[in-house]
């Protein structure tokens, strides 16, 4: 746990992790003007579908197009929530329409909205009160597979074996 809260590593694919180069992260959102640049500059199919996020140990957002990799956004780094969010314009400001946790590359913890919702705060956009998708991950213990879990059914997909009623999904945290 950081002093901010739990911090994920990435625990997806390693070839994806070895792919990201220095300087490739997703766009560091630190503040409301930085934001209105940012969205100034995408376009309307953009616009139409969600972006890829994550929020660094710094507690900033990254955003970065919604087909890139969680690993890249975050430029390799360890994050305290990552997923997809979605931009509308309500009125005379940007707001987030849907937000999720859903990346798995992270897997990170339903528990991870705090930190997202501080980094939108932190850039004044207007946002839901909780992810609007939440995504469970949980990891097999018997055949250390990462799972989405579905309808409340702990039970592996890959094994049948029961999974844990508390996030496990990174073995070294």
């Amino acid at each position: 746990m950081s002093a901010r809260g739990r911090s994920y590593q990435y625990v997806g694919p390693v070839e994806l992790k070895a792919a990201v180069r220095p300087g490739s992260g997703g766009c560091r959102i630190s503040s409301a003007a930085e934001f209105g640049d940012w969205i100034a500059g995408r376009s309307a199919v953009e616009l139409a579908e969600p972006f890829t996020f994550v929020v660094g140990t710094d507690g900033a957002l990254r955003l970065a197009p919604r087909r890139s990799e969680h690993v890249a956004c975050a430029g390799g780094a360890m994050v305290l929530s990552a997923g997809e969010i979605r931009f509308v314009r309500e009125a005379d400001r940007w707001v987030v329409s849907e937000v999720s946790n859903h990346s798995t590359g992270y897997c990170p913890d339903v528990t991870s909205w705090s930190e997202v919702a501080r980094a939108l705060d932190n850039v004044e956009l207007g946002r839901p009160a909780s992810f609007t998708h939440e995504v469970v991950f949980r990891r097999c213990r018997g055949c250390q597979e990462h799972n989405i879990v579905r309808e409340d059914d702990f039970v592996c997909v890959f094994c049948g074996g029961d999974l844990p009623e508390n996030w496990n999904v990174d073995p070294t945290a």
